[in-house]
C-alpha cells in the first residue's frame, strides 16, 4: 500500500484520476481490454472528473462493474448510485464495451448472483474505491464479512453510515435513507490488480487514521487496504491531518 497526500481534492482528484487513466491504457494494450470497478460519492467526484477528461481510452475496450447501491431506491432518484454513474461517467465517455450496473429495485438475493456470475472469471484491472467516515469500504461497514467468497452480498447500513449519507445532502431526512444495501464484498474488491482509493475532506481524518495507522481489522473495514501490494490512497491535506506522518505535495 501507498500513501500520497495533495493539498486539496482538486489535486487529489487530478492525481487520482491521471493513475487510472494510466492503468487503463496500459491494460488495453497488454490485452486488448480493459476491466475496471467505480465507485461513487462525493469523494470520486474530482477523480471521475479527471477521468473523463483523459485522452488516449479507448472506452469501447472498457467494462465496467458498479461497487454498490441501495436496495429499493429507484435509479430516478438524486442519491441512486446508478443515477450517479450515469450522469457522471456513463454519459460522459463514449460507449462501454460493458457497463453492469447493480439493480436495487429487484429481488436482492438473485440480483447478487447475476452479479457474481458476470464477474465471476474477470480479471479486474483497476478499482476505484474510497473511505467512508466509519471505515467502511463499499458499503461493508464495521464489522465487515472479511471471509466471504461471494463477490456480492446484501448488507445492512450501520448509524454513522446512514448520517453520512444524510450528511452530504443525498436525502432530505435521515429517515429516507435506505438502510439496506448490495455491496460488492472485501474478498472481490482485493482481487483487483490496482486499487486507488480516493479520500478527500476533513470528516474522513478519524477513519483514515484508523484503517491506515491501526492494526486490520473488520472494525475498520478500509485497514484491509494494508494487504493490498498495489494500492495507492490518495488523501488531501485535510483527510490526512491526524496521520503520524505525512507529505504534503
Amino acid at each position: 500500500m501507498n500513501t500520497v497526500v495533495h493539498y486539496d481534492p482538486v489535486e487529489l482528484g487530478k492525481a487520482a484520476g491521471e493513475h487510472a487513466a494510466q492503468l487503463i491504457r496500459e491494460a488495453i494494450s497488454k490485452r486488448g481490454s480493459a476491466s475496471i470497478i467505480l465507485a461513487t460519492g462525493t469523494s470520486q467526484f474530482e477523480t471521475l472528473h479527471q477521468l473523463i477528461s483523459e485522452q488516449g481510452i479507448e472506452w469501447g475496450k472498457v467494462v465496467m462493474f458498479h461497487l454498490d447501491e441501495y436496495i429499493g431506491l429507484p435509479e430516478t432518484h438524486p442519491a441512486s448510485f446508478r443515477n450517479y454513474l450515469n450522469e457522471r461517467f456513463l454519459s460522459k465517455v463514449p460507449p462501454l464495451k460493458a457497463a453492469y450496473l447493480i439493480d436495487g429495485e429487484t429481488d436482492p438475493i438473485p440480483e447478487c448472483n447475476r452479479l457474481a456470475e458476470l464477474i465471476e472469471d474477470v480479471a479486474i484491472d483497476v478499482a476505484l474505491v474510497g473511505i467512508g467516515e466509519n471505515g467502511h469500504l463499499a458499503f461493508n461497514d464495521p464489522p465487515a464479512d472479511f471471509e466471504t467468497d461471494n463477490p456480492y452480498l446484501v448488507v445492512s447500513l450501520d448509524d454513522l453510515c446512514v448520517q453520512q449519507q444524510f450528511g452530504e445532502g443525498w436525502f432530505p431526512t435521515l429517515e429516507d435513507v435506505p438502510r439496506q444495501a448490495i455491496s460488492m464484498s472485501i474478498r472481490q474488491i482485493l482481487k483487483s490488480s490496482e486499487i486507488i482509493c480516493s479520500v478527500p475532506d476533513g470528516r474522513k481524518a478519524v477513519a483514515v487514521k484508523n484503517c491506515l495507522e491501526q492494526e486490520i481489522s473488520n472494525l475498520h473495514p478500509a485497514s484491509i487496504l494494508q494487504t493490498h501490494a498495489h494500492c495507492t490512497i490518495y488523501l488531501d491535506k485535510a483527510s490526512s491531518a491526524l496521520l503520524s506522518q505525512r507529505v504534503v505535495r
